[in-house]
């Protein structure tokens, strides 16, 4: 389906590309006319050069070179009306068009082949970022979730913020939100080693005390071999957000290590889960060995929690404000994960005019009444996509309520 609708766009821009090559040439046939027609003190051959210049800005090399052809030739033609081939003037004026009409060719040439590599540069990211964050699928268990990707790097499009979800050994769900020390692709690899350690040990341990016990020591063991160490000689560590969140019951659990507190809409009221005992972030190793304890929350059924990364509240407006996150948040219709992505991420940019200076994730968990069977999905990674996940519980330091 995907490979078709690719082949169909490609179609139209082909066929739109030969209507609107209709303009050059008819440029030329102006020029050209305009010129016989005219006495032998004018000359309008040298404004040809204007056609294959335009035809370069929408088409490829092989139709530029045929355009310029047309101008050449029209070139030819008003020589031969004024004055005949050999004269010195229109010489220099039939090759001086040649050499220039190959020069526009040419560079055509160099851009659609700069394009090409821009396309295979764009998809072996897309195609790590498939690898890299395995997109949730729609639902897991009572859980519904929508996420949210902004890559700093446009050309990229993967940076160094991170999320996943997976299933415990237990009738329960586990959530890691991060964000690593940088951006783009030299954060890649840090981010693989949090993910790798959290799917590995998300079904293996009980607690989750143990479980991000066990991917802080990933991250100490194994950063030095994959940290840009050369260009980036700081410090190297990755905030992060790990969740247990089960399948019965109201109650969940969180250990922050050093990342931004997670959102609760409940009721029309948005809540700001501040931690009791937040951890030091991954990575700093000697900082965390009196273990990570866990904070509590309720989070019911219709209940959402937003969780996300410091580049959406630290997201500035061109005059220089952060993102209000909680405070427009609260001013959104929260009738699903994917509509609450769909209205913060226009609102996002609306708010920065389109520019993003740093990565930004963020997941939207439901958990819905109903519980339906774990059933994993890859779907192809867009702006905004549905999945599932669930969170809750009022410990706050603000609350905003939903119009």
């Amino acid at each position: 389906m995907a490979v078709r609708r690719v082949s169909v766009d490609r179609f139209l821009e082909q066929w739109s590309g030969r209507g609107v090559v209709a303009i050059p040439l008819a440029l030329i046939v102006v020029i050209t006319v305009t010129d016989l027609r005219s006495g032998p003190d004018v000359h309008l051959g040298p404004l040809l050069v204007i056609a294959p210049a335009l035809t370069a800005s929408f088409a490829g090399p092989r139709l530029t070179a045929a355009v310029g052809v047309a101008a050449v030739a029209a070139q030819v033609l008003i020589a031969v009306f004024h004055g005949g081939l050999t004269t010195t003037n229109h010489v220099a004026q039939i090759i001086a068009l040649t050499i220039l009409s190959a020069l526009v060719v040419f560079v055509c040439y160099v851009r659609e082949r700069r394009d090409r590599q821009l396309s295979r540069a764009r998809s072996v990211a897309e195609t790590a970022q498939l690898v890299l964050l395995r997109p949730p699928p729609h639902r897991i268990g009572p859980l519904r979730v929508a996420w949210l990707y902004l890559a700093a790097e446009d050309e990229t499009r993967i940076g160094g913020d991170l999320f996943a979800l997976a299933r415990a050994a237990h009738d329960s769900t586990r959530v890691v939100i991060g964000d690593v020390r940088g951006k783009g692709l030299a954060a890649i690899g840090e981010a693989s080693i949090v993910l790798g350690a959290f799917r590995e040990g998300a079904h293996r341990y009980a607690t989750l005390s143990e479980l991000v016990t066990a991917v802080e020591e990933s991250v100490c063991r194994e950063t030095e071999e994959v940290a840009d160490t050369r260009y980036d000689v700081g410090e190297h560590f990755i905030t992060a957000l790990v969740l247990d969140i089960p399948d019965h019951g109201t109650q969940a659990q969180m250990i922050h290590c050093g990342h931004p507190p997670p959102l609760l809409l409940h009721d029309h009221q948005v809540t700001v889960l501040t931690p009791r005992s937040p951890a030091p972030p991954l990575g700093m190793c000697g900082l965390s060995a009196a273990g990570h304890r866990t904070d509590p929350f309720t989070f019911e059924a219709g209940d959402i929690l937003l969780l996300y990364t410091d580049g959406v509240i630290e997201a500035r407006s061109p005059g220089g404000a952060f993102y209000p996150l909680a405070e427009r948040v609260a001013a959104f219709p929260a009738t699903s994960p994917a509509n609450l992505l769909r209205h913060l991420h226009s609102d996002l940019l609306a708010h920065t005019g389109g520019q993003n200076t740093d990565d930004a994730a963020v997941l939207a968990i439901e958990r819905t009444a109903s519980h339906h069977p774990h059933r994993p999905r890859i779907t192809a990674p867009s702006p905004v996509t549905v999945a599932g996940a669930a969170d809750r519980r009022r410990s706050s330091t603000a609350v905003w309520r939903q119009p």
